[in-house]
């Protein structure tokens, strides 16, 4: 009999929303950056960018669903990323740069070779958002950028407000 403490491996090990998904997700972002370093709060949001692209006008079909309130994840992610970085630094998959404005993160030689071996649909399609996340908003500043996801946030997953509106409605 298997007691509550023996729960089936896969159970355990969840990667959906965990720090290795976070962290294969950078690598993809990072290599696509070419060399630049970026910090934690540029990560997180370019993370966020990445999955939900359809957020922003004229950008690639999101790869993850559209889900009601999803502009709150920028609020609750940053430390699973940042835990993912660390577990990506420790296989020398990323470096670390350290800077006047802090610590800055970027592909180490490893970063492209490793990428190249994941060949599924989801990791070509995560490849293609990286670069266009890194080409679309590389150019603004930290400042800009964070303007940009402040200004932005409130309407990200509110379409779903309406709904739950009429839903709530004594007809």
């Amino acid at each position: 009999m298997t007691g509550a403490s023996e729960a089936p491996n896969h159970f355990r090990t969840r990667p959906f929303n965990s720090s290795l998904e976070y962290g294969f997700r950078a690598l993809f972002i990072l290599n696509a950056a070419d060399g630049a370093a970026m910090d934690l709060q540029r990560m997180v949001s370019y993370d966020y960018l990445i999955v939900h692209s359809g957020d922003v006008r004229g950008g690639p079909e999101s790869l993850h669903p559209a889900v009601p309130h999803r502009g709150t994840e920028l609020l609750v992610k940053r430390s699973s990323i940042h835990a993912g970085l660390n577990q990506m630094l420790s296989r020398e998959l990323i470096e670390v740069a350290f800077a006047p404005e802090g610590i800055l993160y970027r592909a180490s030689e490893l970063t492209g070779r490793f990428l190249q071996l994941l060949v599924s649909s989801y990791a070509l399609e995560l490849a293609k958002r990286a670069r266009w996340v890194t080409n679309m908003f590389g150019y603004l500043s930290n400042d800009e950028l964070a303007t940009f996801m402040a200004t932005n946030v409130e309407y990200w997953g509110a379409e779903f407000d309406r709904l739950t509106a009429v839903d709530l409605l004594d007809l």
